[in-house]
């Protein structure tokens, strides 16, 4: 596919093996019902959805394109905030840091996109190159955000080691399903 918006990073088109587009959207479409639906379901634990969410994030940055990954990068924290479980009663605070969670998730498939399947660098290490980036710039959000006074510290360290603990947990899932479905789906 080739790349229409100068804006959006070639990297964003790459995928680790062809898919038709039919597959390509029933895959976008699985990732993010799983992905928004999580937290309705499973309401807690949080390293557990965020695994899970992870896992699926990772997986769209391998098999999607271009707008194919939006909904899953933007999905996930919407269905968090709307579900209300992960936080509490501090789930309202959600509503302000969901612009940043997006960027966030975008990082992470950037990072598996443009290292792994754009430069062909290790993909263990384009995924925790991934979820050092996204968990350091969360954290950094969230601690601005708490110094202005619109979240509670709480935030501090679910933004921060528990997104660094969730992307690898997740990510690293997601290599192996990946394999897993290259061997007996892919073709």
């Amino acid at each position: 596919m080739e790349n229409k918006y100068s804006y959006v990073p070639a990297s964003f088109y790459h995928q680790e093996y062809p898919l038709s587009a039919i597959r390509e959207n029933v895959e976008m479409v699985l990732y993010s019902v799983i992905a928004v639906s999580l937290p309705f379901v499973l309401g807690h634990p949080q390293i557990l959805v965020g695994a899970v969410v992870n896992c699926a994030l990772v997986l769209a940055a391998l098999n999607l394109r271009g707008k194919s990954l939006l909904p899953i990068i933007v999905l996930p924290s919407i269905g968090a905030y709307l579900a209300g479980y992960i936080f509490g009663a501090s789930s309202y605070a959600l509503i302000y840091l969901n612009p940043f969670i997006w960027v966030g998730n975008a990082l992470l498939v950037y990072s598996v996109k443009e290292l792994y399947l754009a430069k062909g660098q290790n993909r263990a290490l384009a995924l925790c190159q991934g979820a050092l980036w996204k968990s350091a710039f969360l954290f950094a959000s969230a601690f601005a955000l708490y110094s202005l006074g619109l979240i509670p510290v709480e935030f501090l360290t679910a933004m921060g080691i528990f997104q660094l603990g969730t992307a690898l947990l997740g990510g690293g899932a997601a290599l192996v399903l990946q394999e897993v479905k290259k061997r007996f789906l892919a073709g």
